[in-house]
């Protein structure tokens, strides 16, 4: 199964552990993920289920290309991470 990890900054905010969950797409595990953390969903996805501009994910160290559908695949193994962005002057 896929693990969704988050950093502590997000941890910060909101209670979000690393968890092993099923999936073959980000899509797919995220919901899965936010089904038992709803908390976590608000704070990284919108309320049309894209994840938030401050919000950045990574599959096994590359970047989501599909942030709206999150349709990226997605293989047993591996790790997907989120991350907030963070930006200044």
């Amino acid at each position: 199964m896929p693990t969704v990890r988050f950093t502590e900054n997000i941890q910060r905010h909101v209670s979000c552990p690393t968890r092993d969950v099923p999936g073959t797409t980000v899509r797919d595990a995220l919901d899965q993920y936010f089904a038992a953390n709803a908390r976590a969903r608000g704070y990284v996805l919108d309320d049309r289920g894209r994840l938030r501009k401050h919000m950045v994910a990574f599959v096994d160290g590359h970047q989501v290309g599909d942030r709206a559908g999150l349709t990226d695949p997605v293989s047993p193994g591996s790790a997907i991470d989120i991350i907030q962005s963070l930006s200044g002057g």
